[in-house]
């Protein structure tokens, strides 16, 4: 470690003629090694606990968590990041459909979880289609950089529109369309509801495939359902769809054959170019009834001020939040979430703590961000993003932690987004350091890079690294016992079996933090600012 500090401080100070701190490589290695997996359980099992119920936004554990919170950084001596408080307003509305709904289709009614989840996203009591027409717009893609258009020459006013998950560069995985494998945000189920809505239809329907989605049905019913979270807006998000929602994919075969059509056919000519078809005299028809609730939510924001230019910060994010009680669920009704996200708001104390270690504060300020309503589709960071309390200006960078690594050491370290800044850059040297080497996102199609917090920033023109986990085990009992933890971690994605568990082999996890650290530090020593390179779409503005 020692090594280490020294060649990158050397390094820097090739680049820059200087390097400012005073802090030893001893002062440092010390930060860095007071990063341990016993800490990191203890915050997990607390964030994780029944008690905190699932740490839904505007909840009794929003309130014991923003506590926990509060009650960690104060001791180790953090200012509040919002003015005098730790606290960012997040202003929330909250609408939950009644499950007692039918989809009637093609003269069949189709079940709430079993066979779709529909709900509205307007600020509505009650919504619906009635005898709206069915029309397939392939991956409902308006991108003219990729000279795409699902709608071109399409009225879809009054009519639903069915659409794929992912984007076509998924179904072919050829490179020269959009980003071949790794999914865009033409992918994400919020784009395809947005350009829906911008589209002037009534309802959207995505049909539900495992593999694009990179999740279970399961998913879908327990993510979708009860509540759901937005911001509160002026137009009520009227602008939207009267209706959203997904069906599986046994309903989409079943409907495409009602409409003399082909599911498997109609899959494949949506990947060769623009494509959408009529589902013959199919209509679609369900009521929406919600319960509305606004609610105040909020981000978590506590500050370290540097000691030679405290109004540079770098920015750590996490979200804290999951999803929250099922009261309607039989047998265990609270998503703990104890690997999405406990593991990462802990680990943002575990690195808070490194740097509240040093004899002297780093050169720039360390600000640790804790968001709300990630699960809701990134809300808490979004807000942050339209109001921010530190002036993109002032950010130098940010590093997103979301589910940390429980499979034990690796050889390699994850990155998702690959190649977009000079921060992959700082990475690979604190990787090098642990013995590891930098590797690009081991599944790209799931287009990790637009489902976390990082994203927000990134939006801002801010350089944001994600990373973390690796394929490569240490050794063969690692390689066996991630060959074990795997299954039980897919299966428990967004299900209330996301609880802590002893057998969990922190030790990657801290591997990882110790580098998050290291980069962290390593920004704030060096006189310039990281930059995103040259082919990123995310330059400041």
């Amino acid at each position: 470690m020692k090594r280490y500090f020294s060649l990158t401080l050397l390094a820097t100070a090739v680049l820059a003629g200087c390097a400012t701190t005073s802090l030893t490589s001893d002062d440092v290695s010390k930060g860095y090694n007071s990063i341990n997996a016993q800490q990191l359980a203890e915050h997990v099992k607390v964030l994780a606990s029944d008690e905190f119920g699932g740490r839904a936004p505007s909840s009794k554990g929003e309130e014991l968590t923003l506590a926990y919170l509060t009650e960690e950084f104060k001791k180790l001596g953090y200012q509040p990041g919002n003015g005098d408080s730790f606290l960012q307003e997040v202003p929330l509305v909250s609408l939950e459909a009644d499950p007692n709904m039918v989809l009637t289709i093609g003269g069949k009614d189709y079940q709430y979880k079993k066979d779709m989840v529909m709900g509205s996203s307007r600020i509505s009591e009650r919504q619906s289609i009635k005898d709206s027409e069915l029309v397939f717009v392939g991956y409902g893609v308006n991108a003219p950089e990729y000279n795409w258009n699902d709608y071109a020459g399409l009225d879809v006013k009054g009519k639903t529109v069915v659409i794929l998950v992912n984007d076509p560069g998924f179904a072919t995985k050829d490179p020269a369309l959009f980003t071949g494998d790794a999914m865009t945000y033409y992918g994400r189920w919020t784009y395809k509801y947005e350009e829906a809505s911008r589209q002037g239809a009534a309802g959207a329907i995505i049909v539900h495939e495992t593999a694009p989605a990179s999740y279970p049905w399961s998913v879908v019913e327990n993510s979708w359902s009860g509540e759901q979270f937005g911001f509160q807006k002026e137009n009520n998000n009227m602008d939207r769809v009267a209706v959203e929602g997904w069906v599986t994919t046994e309903v989409a075969n079943e409907l495409f054959t009602k409409a003399g059509l082909d599911f498997a056919s109609a899959k494949a000519n949506a990947a060769k170019g623009a494509y959408h078809v009529d589902m013959g005299d199919l209509t679609a028809s369900v009521a929406v009834k919600n319960t509305i609730k606004k609610s105040i939510s909020y981000n978590f924001i506590a500050t370290l001020p540097g000691s030679e230019k405290p109004d540079e910060h770098i920015i750590y994010s996490a979200h804290w939040d999951h999803l929250g009680t099922d009261k309607n669920r039989k047998g265990d009704q609270i998503y703990n979430g104890a690997h999405d996200n406990a593991t990462g708001t802990a680990g943002l104390i575990e690195v808070a703590e490194a740097f509240a270690s040093l004899p002297k504060h780093p050169s720039r300020s360390m600000t640790f961000l804790a968001v709300t309503a990630e699960e809701q589709g990134l809300l808490g960071s979004k807000y942050y993003a339209a109001h921010p309390v530190i002036a993109a200006n002032k950010t130098v960078a940010n590093i997103n932690m979301d589910s940390l690594n429980l499979l034990g050491k690796v050889k390699d370290i994850s990155v998702v987004g690959i190649g977009k800044s000079e921060m992959d850059s700082l990475l690979a040297q604190a990787a090098n350091a642990q013995g590891r080497s930098v590797s690009g996102d081991p599944k790209p199609s799931s287009g990790g890079y637009y489902r976390s917090d990082h994203f927000a920033f990134a939006n801002m023109g801010i350089p944001a690294m994600y990373a973390g986990g690796g394929s490569e085990a240490l050794d063969e009992d690692t390689a066996n016992y991630r060959k074990r933890m795997s299954l039980v971690l897919r299966g428990c994605y967004h299900q209330p079996c996301d609880r802590y568990r002893d057998e969990w082999d922190l030790s990657g996890a801290v591997q990882d933090l110790q580098l998050f650290y290291q980069v962290g530090f390593d920004i704030s020593e060096q006189p310039q600012w990281p930059k995103w390179n040259a082919n990123s779409e995310f330059q400041r503005k």
